[in-house]
């Protein structure tokens, strides 16, 4: 059986785009994998501390020599790392904020990013997993808009994700969420509504197809 991690990052509870898409994806998965296992986390609701000095230092330390606040810290990195190695996929909302992605997503990422063990090894324990990340975004970001080049969501989680977890990404990007609720962008609706659309298509088309791939 396949497991798939879902973590969603969005702080809107209700109304949020990327949590929307996301739970597109998820529920095409489990249609087509009803056996399978989802491992979910809200960073919104239940966010992980930011990385600080101690479990920084943890990882430099001899294991006998640590602090109560080090070995803390460490089981801590070492647990969420457990968990990603274990998924067979991953599955990301990564919604635009102030143009890259939420503090709640980066501490996560700062946790399972250790060097030695998850990245910057030979043998990369999460390389070739499949990781989906929705982004969605409130304006647009692509070529030949006006904030072309703003975009630092895709261009950084390519990076971290792609290259030095050495993970297979793939994008969903509903743009343009913000079209219904502010006024000076009431002539993009339409617009809005067709890249919705096609997020959730997506959504729907890609958890059903990964679903298959790993299940066969």
């Amino acid at each position: 059986m396949a497991t798939l991690l879902h973590l969603d990052s969005s702080a809107l509870p209700q109304g949020s785009a990327s949590r929307e898409v996301t739970a597109a994806f998820r529920k095409a998965w489990e249609e087509q994998h009803p056996d399978g296992t989802v491992v979910y986390r809200d960073l919104a609701a239940d966010p992980l501390p930011h990385l600080d000095a101690a479990a920084v230092t943890a990882e430099f330390t001899d294991p006998a020599d640590r602090t109560e606040e080090q070995r803390a810290g460490s089981a801590r990195r070492h647990a969420l790392a457990d968990e990603l190695e274990r998924a067979d996929a991953v599955l990301i909302g990564a919604p635009m904020y102030n143009f890259t992605i939420p503090s709640t997503l980066k501490a996560w990422l700062d946790h399972v990013l250790i060097t030695g063990r998850t990245t910057g090894t030979e043998n990369l324990p999460n390389a070739g997993t499949p990781v989906t990340v929705v982004a969605s975004r409130g304006g647009a970001y692509g070529p030949g808009t006006p904030r072309e080049g703003f975009d630092f969501v895709t261009t950084y989680l390519e990076k971290v994700l792609g290259v030095a977890l050495g993970m297979e990404v793939d994008f969903i990007v509903p743009e343009l969420t913000l079209a219904r609720a502010v006024p000076a962008m009431a002539g993009l609706i339409d617009k809005a509504d067709a890249s919705r659309a096609r997020a959730d298509a997506d959504a729907a088309a890609k958890g059903k197809a990964l679903a298959a791939r790993l299940a066969a």
